[in-house]
């Protein structure tokens, strides 16, 4: 007997393989997109730092412009006042700089942890579709093959009928040609 259900199940399979690899790339996208979510959320504070640095190193150089200044122009020794001025305002700014980062950090963070909860449960949602999916295609694949088994097996009674009814037919012929034979010698 002829086995006619391996192509049908092969194609089964392969249909499934290929949904589990869909399934599992996008579980890998999801993962590429949380690692980067992070390395965005990581790299908040090291910008935070350099900006920092920054505002730090340009209060330097304003107070290496009023030393350049004093040291090089008669009469500007009262520049004190001008630099306490301008501290306080770079320390604000330094102040507010801080503040503005804190809420930025917070809101990256509370954005991924958001995103984390809704990438998850949709991960769960899509695994638990994709498993009815997948006993659903294997019920179908059953289903498939019990139907090609019995084709087959109705082809097969088909082709021993069509035998059986060629030999009872050569028989006759057989049969009549031998009494044709007969009636012709009497």
């Amino acid at each position: 007997m002829v086995d006619y259900t391996t192509p049908v199940s092969a194609t089964f399979e392969l249909q499934r393989k290929s949904i589990e690899q869909g399934q599992q790339a996008l579980r890998q996208t999801v993962e590429l997109q949380k690692r980067f979510s992070d390395a965005v959320a990581d790299s908040i504070e090291s910008t935070e730092s350099a900006q920092r640095r920054l505002v730090e190193l340009q209060q330097e150089a304003f107070h290496q412009s009023l030393d350049a200044v004093e040291a090089n122009v008669p009469g500007a020794d009262s520049s004190e006042e001008l630099r306490d001025v301008v501290d306080e305002q770079f320390e604000q700014l330094l102040v507010n700089h801080e503040e503005a980062f804190e809420v930025l950090a917070e809101e990256v963070d509370d954005g991924i942890a958001t995103y984390d909860e809704l990438t998850g449960d949709y991960l769960d949602a899509l695994a638990e579709q994709i498993a009815l999916v997948l006993e659903a295609h294997e019920d179908l694949e059953d289903q498939s093959v019990d139907a090609v088994d019995e084709l087959a097996a109705a082809v097969e009674e088909l082709q021993s009928q069509a035998e059986d009814l060629s030999e009872q037919a050569q028989k006759q012929i057989e049969d009549v040609s031998e009494q044709a034979a007969e009636a012709v010698e009497a």
